[in-house]
């Protein structure tokens, strides 16, 4: 079989699981490392031409990530588009299992057993209310119903913009965004946030800065997402 990736998170989930299977991905795609696949854009911008070019059995996409106008192309050039949707961990799991098992044909990998061994055993880190910057000029945080809240929530996090009417909402400014939280989330994707880049932002908020993969991918990371995202939330400064 023949699989073309317009997603980093699963471009990972089916190249760890079966490698050699995965013959095209985005740019974006930087797990495993060291992947060796055709090139073909990015997730925004898929060059429709070169994914058919390379005659994959299946394309796997998400409904998030890619636009619809690419995938109604990639359809219309007589590929199978399979396309995911998450908004939650257990939705993950289940979207995970369709693409691998259903979609690729392939044994439910252990790692996937182990991901979910690893979550059901998760207890909450501390107790915070939080805003989650996403990025920055202009700044948007995360709001309602979100793959990367609800993973915060496990751990403790309580969202202040999780009741929002958006997803992803614009706000005014990081300070009044801030107001009356104990923590901000700065991951470092899909802007790249750091030491020296968004802390400064928050004054007098303690900020936690975590890994964009392990909050945001579905796929292989989720093994030991809990555990990497707890390790930063407690050295928050």
């Amino acid at each position: 079989m023949r699989v073309v990736s317009l997603v980093p998170s699963l471009t990972e989930a089916v190249a760890v699981t079966a490698p050699g299977l995965l013959v095209g991905a985005t740019d974006w795609c930087s797990h495993p490392e060291g992947l060796a696949v055709a090139r073909i854009g990015g997730t925004k911008n898929p060059d429709v031409a070169a994914v058919t070019a390379l005659r994959p059995d299946l394309v796997i996409a998400n409904e998030e990530e890619n636009r619809a106008p690419d995938l109604d192309a990639l359809r219309a050039a007589g590929l199978d588009v399979l396309v995911t949707e998450v908004r939650d961990l257990p939705q993950a799991f289940r979207e995970l299992e369709r693409v691998l098992v259903a979609g690729c044909g392939l044994a439910r990998p252990r790692w996937l057993d182990e991901a979910e061994a690893a979550w059901a055993a998760v207890r909450p880190a501390g107790e915070w209310s939080a805003v989650v910057p996403v990025w920055r000029r202009p700044w948007m945080v995360l709001g309602r119903d979100t793959f990367a809240g609800d993973l915060l929530a496990r751990l403790g996090v309580r969202n202040v913009y999780a009741g929002h009417a958006e997803r992803y909402p614009r706000v005014a400014s990081a300070r009044a965004a801030a107001e009356g939280c104990d923590l901000v989330v700065l991951p470092d994707e899909p802007y790249a946030f750091s030491a020296d880049d968004g802390p400064e932002a928050f004054p007098g908020v303690p900020a936690a800065l975590v890994s964009g993969r392990h909050l945001t991918w579905y796929g292989p990371s989720l093994a030991d997402a809990a555990a990497v995202l707890t390790g930063a939330l407690r050295t928050a400064r």
